[in-house]
């Protein structure tokens, strides 16, 4: 434990599984004081089960501006937000997809952030930041992955502009490559355990990610005070081969 969050408060939306969990850890063994956000508090209970008494949890639902208006007027200062929920990706081919059905892919990962932002930005003490979650397919998509990189580019996209546009408070995104978690819980469990054998064997890395080597980005990113405007990512070494 290094400290390097003491006395420090982060809020991570999306904070109750995966990748959000494992930035709450990160931050409270650099003795952070955490609270998690998720729509279920079900979820929250588990979770704090995990993080200990010193972690505090809260239910919202992203997809409500009012309700994360209300949510930021009643919860007082922070220091960093850290936006990580996201629901399963939507993916298939174009022409299989119509413009209507394609909106909902946006709900929780782009206009749910852009709300946060919004509404949560008067919140951050000076010298704090945002982070929001987007992901290597911007850069790298796959066929019948061009609503998932739409969202991805998006974020990107958001996280320049708001990191001129709400100076001094840093905004940052770390962009993952494969990872192992629930996200791919809708797969059976030989071909997410396939998925992850054949894509690990591809990577400089030889392995996907897990949850804790994404989970360092965004530490980094709340406590390096220099960076503002990037996107961070951790991806095994993905987008090089």
């Amino acid at each position: 434990m290094s400290g390097r969050l003491r006395g420090q408060r982060v809020l991570v939306l999306g904070g109750s599984s995966g990748i959000g969990l494992a930035v709450a850890r990160e931050a409270l063994r650099e003795d952070a004081e955490v609270m998690i956000v998720s729509s279920q508090m079900a979820r929250i209970e588990q979770a704090l089960a995990v993080l200990g008494h010193k972690a505090q949890g809260c239910t919202l639902d992203l997809r409500d501006e009012r309700a994360i208006e209300r949510f930021f007027n009643g919860i007082g200062e922070f220091d960093h937000l850290v936006y990580t929920a996201g629901d399963t990706l939507q993916l298939g081919a174009l022409r299989d997809t119509g413009v209507a059905a394609a909106h909902p892919a946006f709900d929780l990962r782009y206009w749910g952030a852009l709300a946060t932002a919004r509404h949560g930005v008067r919140n951050v003490r000076a010298g704090g930041s945002i982070t929001f979650t987007t992901g290597i397919a911007a850069q790298r998509p796959r066929a019948g992955w061009a609503l998932a990189a739409s969202v991805c580019g998006a974020v990107e996209a958001l996280t320049r502009a708001l990191a001129v546009e709400l100076a001094p408070i840093r905004v940052n995104a770390v962009s993952p490559g494969l990872v192992a978690t629930k996200l791919w819980t809708d797969m059976t469990d030989t071909d997410r355990q396939r998925m992850f054998a054949d894509a690990g064997d591809m990577l400089p890395v030889g392995r996907v990610g897990s949850a804790e080597d994404i989970a360092a980005a965004y530490v980094f990113l709340m406590t390096s005070g220099f960076a503002t405007g990037q996107t961070h990512v951790v991806d095994g070494g993905a987008l090089l081969v």
